[in-house]
């Protein structure tokens, strides 16, 4: 009994500065679960980060495979560094990856102020909106059959 008051609503620590490992171990713990109901354990993390010769971050993507699907979380290229291709350059390595994985789907989102358009333009297409995410925008949920083009 006394663990079910331990989780009281009225109790329970919310935060806006999570502890790092906290966050990977939920990973850890739900990545377990999906294995243990699918019997899928091939789940990898991805990650590109090009950094400047003062070790600074100017373009990255990270995401993850797992069962034949590729999901990117992040795709960022500094402003001063856009429109020259890096970051299509970032999404085919990504994709060549994947599809060296086993993947034979990406999907990913992007807010409609970021870049939908540049998605489409490479093959993506628009599986669902989610309206006002943020408010006065939408989330656009995105996906591409590797191989397609």
């Amino acid at each position: 009994m006394e663990d079910r008051q331990r989780t009281d609503a009225t109790e329970l620590p919310v935060t806006d500065a999570p502890v790092p490992a906290e966050l990977a171990e939920l990973e850890d713990r739900i990545y377990a679960f999906n294995v243990e109901r699918t019997g899928i354990r091939d789940g990898r993390l991805l990650a590109i980060m090009l950094r400047d010769d003062r070790g600074e971050p100017y373009a990255g993507l990270h995401g993850h495979t797992w069962g034949g699907c590729c999901e990117i979380k992040v795709l960022w290229v500094a402003e001063a560094h856009r429109g020259a291709g890096l970051g299509r350059r970032l999404l085919l390595a990504a994709e060549q990856e994947a599809g060296r994985r086993g993947c034979t789907r990406v999907v990913l989102t992007s807010h409609s102020f970021q870049a939908p358009g540049f998605y489409e333009r490479l093959g993506y297409r628009r599986l669902a909106e989610i309206p006002d995410y943020p408010r006065g925008h939408r989330q656009v949920v995105l996906t591409k059959t590797l191989g397609d083009g």
